[in-house]
Order: C-alpha cells, then sequence, then structure tokens
C-alpha cells in the first residue's frame, strides 16, 4: 500500500483490538522499526507520540474498533499506514489529535500527513515522521538482513 518501495528495511503490519495494550503494542512496533532506521531519540519521542495518538482513537474511525497499521522503516524516515477507516475517517483521527491548549499533535510532529484511497477503496491514513539518516554502517547492517 505505500507506495515506494524502494529503500525500505523493514515493515510491519500490526492490527490490535482498541484498548488498554493497543498503545503499548504500537508503540513497541514503531519504536522497534525506527530504532533499526538509527531514528535520533527526539524523533523516536514524535514516533511514539504518534503511536499513542493513533492507537488512542483510530478505533474510533474504523468500521470494527480495530486498530490496523503497517509501519514501514526507511533510511531517513518512519512512516505509519493506518486503516482501513470509514469514509471521513482519516479526517477524523488528524482532528481528534487536537488537545487542548497543545494543538494538534499530529500535524505538530508529523512531516506528512494525507488521506489515501486503497485498492479496496477504503479510506487510509499515511503519517510520514523524517530524520537525518545516520550512520552508513547501519544501511549496510540493514541490507545484509534483507538479503
Amino acid at each position: 500500500m505505500i507506495p515506494d518501495e524502494e529503500h525500505v528495511f523493514n515493515k510491519a503490519w500490526v492490527g490490535v483490538d482498541s484498548g488498554p495494550l493497543s498503545a503499548p503494542v504500537l508503540g513497541r512496533v514503531v519504536g522497534m522499526l525506527a530504532a533499526r532506521a538509527d531514528c535520533p531519540i527526539d524523533r523516536l519521542d514524535d514516533a511514539l507520540l504518534v503511536a499513542d495518538a493513533v492507537a488512542a482513537k483510530a478505533g474510533s474511525f474504523s468500521d470494527d474498533g480495530r486498530i490496523r497499521a503497517q509501519i514501514v522503516a526507511r533510511m531517513g524516515s518512519v512512516e505509519l499506514l493506518i486503516g482501513p477507516l470509514r469514509d471521513g475517517g482519516a479526517d477524523g483521527l488528524v482532528s481528534s489529535a487536537a488537545l487542548p491548549g497543545v494543538g494538534n499533535v499530529l500535524e505538530q510532529v508529523a512531516d506528512e500527513i494525507e488521506s489515501r484511497e486503497g485498492a479496496d477503496s477504503d479510506e487510509y491514513l499515511l503519517i510520514r515522521l523524517d530524520f537525518d539518516a545516520q550512520r552508513s554502517s547501519t544501511t549496510d547492517r540493514m541490507e545484509s538482513d534483507v538479503t
């Protein structure tokens, strides 16, 4: 579903019921993949904040209350593709991340937020966080893991 497969080092699909375990599960998967991409600690914190916001609200915008996400780690970014969501769910999920006195958490930390239509005509929300790629040795290590 994430169109550009170039430079994808790791990806995972997660599906959890909305509830007390959704944030820890989603956060750990996002954290693991971000760490493998040598995400700097400040952006790792941002990625975990996004995961918490998604886990807290995404179930409200899916037809069955489950949270489904594809997480993709690339050299220089981490992407979350949330869905399928019901009609208007992507906009609703983004709007639900607004906190009084803080503003919209997703809009403040993400580099890209985009509603997408899947091949099945369902709605998805792409959230991308960019960061400076770290060591070239990490790239070598990740590529050797893939082959």
